[in-house]
């Protein structure tokens, strides 16, 4: 093989499908190249070398010749396998949903190292964290942000005022993809109402490293309203809904009655 058609990248799968007989086609995520899809030959085989390396949320790193329409995975070496986003359905319907954010936001063939370091701590930390739905609504965040979209949670997107920590309610103006203070919500009746919890929440999310966030006190209820209002953001956004969010749907506990949270067996 001509050694100048090949190149060497990280890569992230985020998605992949059959392609004729024995091969298959990727949806990788790179530092350097963005989104990519190149075809893996062969690894279908059952004495295949390559297929062990080339499963869906592994980091892994691959050696690919250019090809006219496609380029082919020549090497593959896992850095990061992820077992437990494979192994654990909870965890597996959290890292779909996150690779299918990242392949709608990654740019096709431009750099997208931001991303790529995004989507690779996200998988690590959904991967072996006791609790990962603080590392969920972290991820979604900081993708909005990375993307281009960070929601305006410091200043009213209708009166232009700073937003200062009030009872409330704050509202979530989808259109103008920010936060409506107290005086200015209950003029726009049809949009989300926001606690003073979830936008203390949400700023906190976006101005402070994980490993902090990770360690604060935020009560499940308000992750659970941050993750309500991203969902529509992210739907307005995007225009339409991820596959994988109706999934993450179906496997959420019930709510339970009220007045049932106390009860004991």
């Amino acid at each position: 093989m001509d050694r100048g058609r090949l190149y060497r990248t990280e890569a992230i799968i985020l998605r992949r499908s059959d392609f004729g007989e024995a091969d298959r086609l990727l949806v990788i995520l790179t530092p350097e190249f963005g989104k990519r899809r190149v075809l893996a030959r062969g690894v279908r085989k059952i004495r295949s070398r390559k297929a062990g390396h080339l499963e869906r949320f592994m980091q892994t790193s691959l050696l690919l010749a250019r090809g006219r329409e496609l380029d082919v995975v020549s090497q593959a070496e896992v850095i990061h396998a992820h077992p437990h986003l494979r192994e654990d359905l909870a965890r597996s319907a959290m890292a779909h949903y996150a690779a299918e954010l990242a392949e709608a936001f990654a740019p096709e063939g431009e750099e997208g190292r931001d991303l790529y370091r995004l989507l690779a701590e996200t998988l690590d930390r959904l991967d072996r964290e006791e609790d990962p739905n603080k590392a969920l609504r972290y991820y979604e965040l900081h993708l909005l942000e990375v993307a281009g979209f960070r929601p305006q949670v410091e200043f009213c997107v209708h009166c232009g005022e700073r937003l200062r920590e009030e009872r409330g309610p704050y509202g979530f103006d989808l259109g103008r993809g920010g936060v409506l203070c107290p005086r200015c919500a209950p003029r726009f009746p049809a949009v989300r109402p926001l606690s003073r919890q979830a936008l203390k929440g949400i700023r906190w999310i976006l101005r402070t490293p994980y490993p902090t966030f990770r360690a604060s006190p935020i009560s499940a209820r308000t992750l659970e309203e941050i993750g309500e209002v991203i969902a529509r953001y992210l739907l307005a956004v995007l225009e339409r809904r991820p596959r994988a969010a109706a999934f993450l749907d179906r496997l959420a506990p019930p709510e339970r009655p009220a007045g049932e949270a106390g009860a004991s067996s």
